[in-house]
């Protein structure tokens, strides 16, 4: 996200995908604007790999809690202490997931309209969007190649989300392995891959810290200093 910041290991959030369910069980996962889908946790590093997906969560659930389901699992979403994902302001900013400032402008095409940061929670937030973005790409780029992820298909839940995994699992192996991908060569190469070892003791809670919240301004008073 900036020079000498270490242990970031990449950004994670949540996306839709629409999914058929019997009529029995379509209030279940009936989001607010009516479509029937899952609510999926996608976990990529920074050279745009998944490293952790977890379909099969109801749409309208909150993206926290998934989070919190997915740490908390015995072959879960592994986080070691001291290193962090980025995270958008629906997360808590707490240990081992970075959120940015609430109440402050954040989002790419703010900073793209040519409006400059003007106090170091701006700053901050640009850098961090930025950063952040690449979970973005890697959900769009999963939807546009696999259009069984763009409708809704009629296989049994548990079969859809095995395919969404699937789908995953197949957009690592082409960024492993294809040279050149129509698809995502606007994006170029990504940065080497951050590397867990399960041995390591991992983040199992989620709750705010004023440690990690006096270490989110110190690191706002870096990247505005700079």
């Amino acid at each position: 996200m900036v020079q000498g910041i270490r242990n970031y290991l990449g950004a994670l959030d949540g996306t839709h995908i629409k999914i058929w369910v019997p009529t029995v069980d379509k209030l279940r996962y009936r989001m607010l604007k009516g479509d029937i889908a899952t609510n999926m946790l996608g976990v990529c590093t920074p050279d745009m790999q998944f490293v952790y997906v977890l379909p099969g969560w109801k749409g309208f659930v909150a993206n926290g809690r998934v989070l919190r389901d997915a740490i908390s699992r015995r072959h879960g979403l592994k986080v070691p202490h001291g290193c962090y994902y980025l995270v958008d302001a629906g997360y808590t900013n707490c240990e081992g997931f970075l959120a940015p400032f609430r109440g402050q402008r954040y989002h790419l095409n703010e900073w793209r309209q040519g409006y400059q940061p003007s106090t170091l929670e701006e700053v901050f937030n640009m850098k961090h969007a930025s950063a952040r973005n690449i979970i973005e790409r890697c959900f769009g780029l999963l939807k546009l190649r696999w259009g069984k992820l763009r409708s809704p298909s009629f296989y049994p839940v548990r079969v859809h989300n095995r395919i969404i995994i699937a789908c995953c699992l197949l957009h690592n192996f082409i960024r492993t392995y294809m040279s050149l991908d129509p698809i995502e060569a606007e994006f170029g190469e990504g940065l080497p891959s951050n590397v867990i070892d399960d041995d390591e003791p991992n983040i199992i809670n989620i709750h705010p810290s004023d440690a990690w919240a006096s270490w989110r301004i110190e690191l706002a008073n870096q990247m505005f200093n700079e």
